[in-house]
């Protein structure tokens, strides 16, 4: 009995740190194309990617990621996401990008610290004030829109972001960024409703126990907890699950995973059927929701 595990053991050890020592799959085009057609800043040495776009006419688009405004104080002219999700911005934004762009005369999105295409430093003291300096401090202040107005589209862990920006622009802690909107998605903002998964709060009281469920996690799993949040009759294709898995190994991103309202504010609720990503279950009845939001003041 004692040789049978001695065995195993011998066997599993090293078919473990094959496991382990996975490279990351390699972008599809689509990813390839993004990230292309993106740039990074610098914050303190380390680099975060992020896209924008322009267009001749007003358009202006926000999320998980965020956008900076234009010149003037036309609600249409400027627009950020912020939107991680641990995902690739193509994955989370592509749906609804184009129609941002028709909206806005300029659009930007961006990966947070520790996301997507952006630096994953570990060990890191990852925290919400800090990924709003980088959005106020680094991004606003590369792209010269400090002290411009913008249009703020937040998801997921991107509403607690742009929570800490809001608060900052009411009290003028920092007196450089100037919300003319703010549109939180599906972002758990109030604890009475919020409902983290369990492996959710696994990652985040489980101890010593949290970074061996990193170093463990595949695709399979990846895709099977990231598919409970979305409806039943909007799932991801196979490729969008790959892309999003991707972008969440580059830079071994899956080792780092754990971690008020504006006046006149309004409430949409899109159909029964559609869960935790509107952006990409409905893009259509997200954008229309957004785009009235937009045009109500």
């Amino acid at each position: 009995m004692k040789e049978w595990w001695l065995q195993v053991g011998l066997l599993g050890v090293p078919l473990l740190a094959v496991y382990l020592h996975i490279p990351p799959p390699q972008p599809s085009p689509a990813l390839r194309s993004w990230k292309s057609s993106g740039s990074f800043f610098t914050y303190k040495d380390l680099n975060i990617f992020y896209r924008g776009a322009r267009v001749i006419h007003p358009c202006v688009a926000v999320g998980t990621f965020l956008k900076p405004g234009t010149l003037g104080t036309n609600p249409s002219r400027f627009f950020a996401v912020l939107d991680p999700a641990g995902m690739d911005q193509n994955a989370s934004l592509g749906k609804i990008w184009e129609g941002l762009t028709q909206r806005f005369h300029r659009v930007i999105a961006l990966d947070f610290l520790g996301f997507g295409f952006s630096d994953k430093p570990r060990p890191h003291g990852y925290s919400i004030f800090e990924q709003a300096t980088i959005v106020e401090g680094g991004l606003l202040r590369h792209l010269g829109l400090r002290h411009q107005r913008i249009n703020l589209l937040s998801h997921d862990y991107g509403d607690t972001v742009a929570q800490e920006l809001l608060h900052r622009y009411e009290h003028n802690r920092t007196g450089s960024i100037l919300i003319n909107s703010l549109c939180l998605s599906n972002g758990g903002i109030f604890p009475e409703t919020h409902y983290p998964r369990f492996i959710q709060k696994l990652l985040k009281d489980g101890g010593l126990l949290s970074p061996i469920i990193l170093r463990l996690m595949n695709f399979f799993l990846f895709s099977g907890g990231l598919g409970a949040v979305f409806g039943p009759y909007t799932q991801p294709s196979q490729a969008e699950f790959w892309d999003m898995w991707t972008a969440v190994r580059n830079n071994d991103g899956n080792l780092v995973m754990d971690r008020k309202v504006l006046p006149m504010s309004t409430v949409s609720v899109l159909d029964d059927h559609i869960s935790h990503y509107p952006q990409l279950e409905d893009p259509t009845g997200f954008l229309n929701a957004y785009l009235n939001f937009i045009n109500s003041f």
